[in-house]
């Protein structure tokens, strides 16, 4: 098995015989994961880089997408002279677990050949880090250089380093937080609750009947769209601005902008993404609670740790906000472990880190480059 791939974007795809013990009690046989690979291991093995994806993400982090043609969700990070470098590193994306881009998921076909739907079992971010470190076994990788990711893919970092502290060598999390708070749980609610609704998800059975709950995951993705955003970036971007008229309808059309732009999210979304991922990638994410599982103390996660830790947060983001990051940065300095924490000032929210920040970038090349001169 050749372990490299070129930026146009190789896919990858290897069914792992398992089982993978999951949190919720049980385990999951075989278990499939989709990734992508950029660069070449070195003679022994150090230089490999994973990246996490956030919940609508996927493995495509620096080729083009296959069901979209749009360019890498992170080909702003990822490439020649980048700051994961394929001439430096061997890097791998992995689609997380509960996925619909590959990796085992509610779309995924169970024994009897049907798809699972609701018979998937309820996944944790912990689950989704287990099924990555089967991964990596797979490819005789024994450590990392490093693990990166912002969002859902910053809390699949900090859970490495407190589930494999011995094979994560840095770890760089970005616009995250160690647990998701009421608020975050209260709009994936919405969202779920948006798509459960849908005449056509028949009870999370719609592939049977040849239907897809469009509208109600159009309304999650719009409701969580919100929420990646800033009101100064809405405000300088959309204002009060009216779409493609010159006075108010009195009606419920899109008359402005944003409405235009949120519904165009919704859209573009469905042609993409498996309703029942969704629910089951956002349930994930309202259990992570990185001190919940370390005796409700989070420094406990990070006890003794040799990991380099980066942690990044933008001024901006109210769904994760710096308070947020502020809290692991306390945890992990009381765990003694080395840590080196930034905010950066930036308009976009939380959807900052995957845009052109330069300032991000240059944080992560220099934490990098660091650790490979130690």
């Amino acid at each position: 098995m050749a372990l490299s791939a070129s930026l146009d974007g190789e896919a990858c795809s290897v069914s792992l015989p398992g089982p993978l013990s999951l949190d919720g009690g049980g385990s999951l046989a075989p278990v499939d994961i989709a990734y992508e690979a950029y660069g070449a291991l070195n003679a022994d093995k150090s230089n490999a880089i994973l990246i996490c994806h956030a919940l609508t993400g996927d493995q495509h982090v620096a080729s083009t997408h296959p069901r979209t043609g749009k360019p890498g969700w992170w080909s702003r990070m990822v490439g020649p002279g980048k700051p994961v470098d394929p001439e430096r590193h061997f890097i791998v994306c992995a689609n997380v677990l509960g996925s619909c881009m590959g990796s085992s998921g509610p779309a995924s076909a169970a024994d009897d050949g049907k798809p699972y739907g609701m018979r998937f079992p309820v996944i944790t971010i912990r689950d989704m880090v287990r099924a990555q470190a089967m991964l990596l076994d797979h490819l005789g990788i024994e450590r990392l250089e490093a693990v990166i990711g912002g969002s859902m893919g910053g809390m699949q970092v900090l859970e490495w380093a407190a589930c494999y502290p011995n094979r994560v060598g840095a770890a760089v999390a970005i616009a995250t937080a160690a647990r998701h708070s009421a608020q975050n749980i209260a709009f994936h609610e919405v969202g779920r609750q948006a798509i459960m609704a849908d005449p056509a998800w028949h009870g999370g059975n719609y592939y049977a009947h040849d239907a897809v709950p469009t509208k109600g995951l159009s309304v999650a993705r719009m409701a969580a769209h919100i929420t990646y955003l800033s009101e100064e970036g809405l405000t300088e971007k959309f204002g009060r601005r009216l779409q493609a008229r010159d006075a108010k309808s009195f009606g419920f059309d899109a008359d402005f902008q944003v409405e235009s732009y949120l519904r165009h999210q919704g859209i573009s979304f469905v042609d993409r993404f498996d309703a029942n991922s969704y629910l089951y990638i956002t349930r994930a994410m309202d259990y992570f609670d990185l001190a919940e599982e370390h005796g409700g103390l989070l420094a406990n996660a990070f006890a003794d740790s040799r990991t380099r830790f980066c942690v990044i947060s933008f001024d901006s983001d109210w769904l994760y906000p710096t308070s947020e990051s502020r809290l692991i940065v306390k945890a992990l300095n009381a765990a003694g472990a080395e840590v080196s924490f930034v905010e950066l000032s930036s308009p976009f929210g939380h959807d900052a880190f995957l845009l052109d920040t330069p300032e991000m970038n240059a944080t992560i090349d220099g934490f990098l480059r660091a650790g490979e001169r130690s």
